[in-house]
């Protein structure tokens, strides 16, 4: 699920009483804001599709030099412009919005100038998600949307010649990506065809899409060619200001890696306990191992043996969705809204490779539009791979992945942030506010009594362990240097995981940098908001709840200062 960046300040004092320049300047920022919008679609166009912005569709803009150039002057001469603002006179929620925009606009100097992934992962020049978008979102009758469509495939050669100068040095690890992803994107353009066939506008779009085609494979036989230059870990030097950017927590990456490990045996010295009373019943009379990961492990691993059956994996996740919405609105825990649709569909082939289930919201214009959940079907894997991917996602898991993506998790809170009056905050907002929600829902859920057994206790310790050891792992990784074996080692034995799930979180780590980082962080400040409000008298848990998600996806410190006034 794409959320994101930035680094950003914000004075959190309460603004004094100002008279009528207040609501002037609350306009005018306002009128600003929107000024920026228009205009940052207009220079990003693909931005402008994914906010849903559909009318910027036929706009085309190349992955080149030149366009860098233009982006950079954009964003200097915006953030100049948002500092201008005095905060003093803007309402809490604007003072969250200029510092978002601040952030965002840091953040994009900084990817473009100094992480520059535009030069090294050639996975990030992939232009199948806007094209797909168009075609699969009824804005508009099939025929105009063809016809928007037109342009975007017409400019693919450009797209790719433009991205193949833009490489200067390589990771093996994301052209091994770029190279798996292909296959999706002309897929998509497979899709076109077929959709401009029914639509009588096979003609028009022949010769384009057989130019399109030819410039994927051409991209790929480029790529096949690279020498990898550089090595996938980022190194202190960047990992600290990424995270700054991306996290926007009140900690450093330092300080969440320490704060991890600490809950890490926390967690794991609960676990050992349930593990001990679970061994007679699971395992039998044999005598429990000493070593604690090898107790907790043997429990697990029986445990995981109930699954559900590969070819109904999909159908059951999809089953879930309305048993989780009715336990929310029986124990009263969050309001939701039925009028809002969630489709869980097979994962389109070109977003695969990274993740096994996420979530794609609608564009922040879009609200109305359809929320995906998208799951990586098992179908293609051989029975040993598919039967290691069913015992991580075993039956108490598989209800704890469904809580995190959709109900009361991702799914909910995105549903909540586009009910929010700022735009700033559903287009740009903070990554681990979304994925910490995420996580604090799973607890959540538990605390309620969902699935109330010994069994699900354990195994949602093991899910809880997974965010922590998350960050543990990304950090140690990036910063650390932590070998594959090492990682491997703390993934399975110390965390529990499948060897398959392991094997693809080492990959995962080698093409991402941080978002692993995103769980941990937002949990753990949410949780902690929660229990400083607990301790107030008139405490009510779904007040909070709704209090928390009307802010909008704002980074957890600055709701927190809100809120503890």
């Amino acid at each position: 699920m794409p959320f994101n960046r930035r680094q950003f300040s914000l004075a959190l004092a309460a603004a004094p009483f100002v008279p009528s320049i207040s609501r002037a300047q609350d306009a005018g920022f306002n009128q600003l804001t929107e000024k920026f919008l228009e205009a940052l679609w207009r220079q990003d166009p693909d931005a402008a599709v994914a906010a849903g912005r559909f009318e910027f569709a036929p706009r085309v803009t190349l992955p080149s030099h030149g366009q860098r150039d233009r982006m950079r002057a954009f964003l200097a001469r915006w953030q100049a412009e948002f500092e201008r603002q005095p905060e003093i006179a803007l309402s809490t929620s604007q003072r969250m919005d200029r510092a978002l925009l601040i952030g965002k606009i840091q953040s994009d100097l900084w990817r473009l100038d100094v992480l520059r992934e535009w030069s090294w992962n050639p996975a990030e020049h992939n232009p199948a998600a806007p094209l797909d978008l168009l075609l699969n979102t009824d804005y508009a009758p099939l025929p105009a949307r063809l016809k928007a469509l037109k342009p975007r495939i017409a400019a693919l050669p450009a797209y790719y010649r433009a991205a193949q100068a833009s490489l200067t040095g390589v990771t093996g690890e994301h052209t091994e990506l770029a190279i798996q992803q292909a296959p999706g994107v002309l897929g998509v353009l497979d899709d076109i065809a077929k959709r401009a066939a029914e639509a009588g506008q096979a003609a028009a779009l022949k010769a384009p899409l057989a130019q399109a085609r030819a410039a994927v494979n051409g991209y790929v036989a480029h790529l096949k060619k690279l020498k990898p230059v550089r090595g996938f870990r980022l190194g202190a030097e960047r990992y600290e200001p990424k995270f700054a950017h991306d996290i926007q927590s009140a900690r450093t990456a330092k300080e969440t890696y320490e704060l991890a490990q600490q809950r890490r045996e926390e967690v794991l010295a609960s676990m050992q306990t349930q593990a001990a009373a679970l061994w007679p019943s699971v395992i039998g009379s044999e005598t429990p191992p000493s070593d604690r990961f090898a107790l907790i492990g043997r429990v697990i691993a029986k445990l995981s043996e109930r699954h559900v059956a590969r070819e109904r994996f999909v159908d059951e996740i999809r089953a879930q969705i309305p048993q989780l919405e009715a336990w929310v609105r029986d124990h009263d825990l969050l309001s939701q809204d039925a009028s809002k649709p969630l489709a869980v569909r097979e994962t389109p082939e070109y977003q695969r490779g990274v993740a096994g289930a996420s979530i794609e919201a609608p564009g922040a214009y879009r609200p109305q539009d359809r929320t995906y959940y998208n799951v990586t079907p098992l179908d293609d894997l051989k029975p040993e791979e598919a039967e290691s991917s069913l015992r991580e996602y075993n039956h108490w898991i598989l209800q704890i992945l469904n809580i995190h993506e959709a109900i009361p998790g991702h799914y909910t809170q995105l549903v909540h942030a586009n009910r929010a009056p700022s735009k700033v905050k559903a287009l740009f907002g903070n990554g681990a506010m979304v994925e910490g929600w995420a996580v604090y829902g799973e607890r959540m859920m538990i605390e309620s009594g969902y699935g109330a057994s010994p069994e699900m206790t354990l195994m949602y310790g093991k899910w809880h362990l997974r965010s922590v050891t998350n960050t543990v792992l990304d950090y140690s990784v990036h910063v650390l240097g932590m070998s594959e074996a090492d990682a491997l080692d703390l993934l399975v034995r110390q965390a529990f995981q499948t060897e398959r799930e392991a094997k693809e979180k080492w990959r995962r780590v080698q093409l991402t940098s941080v978002q692993l980082t995103s769980y941990f962080s937002g949990y753990s400040e949410i949780f902690a908001l929660r229990e400083a409000l607990k301790a107030r008298p008139g405490f009510n848990l779904k007040a909070f709840h709704e209090q928390f998600l009307s802010y909008g996806n704002a980074p957890v410190r600055l709701i927190a200062a809100e809120m503890l006034k």
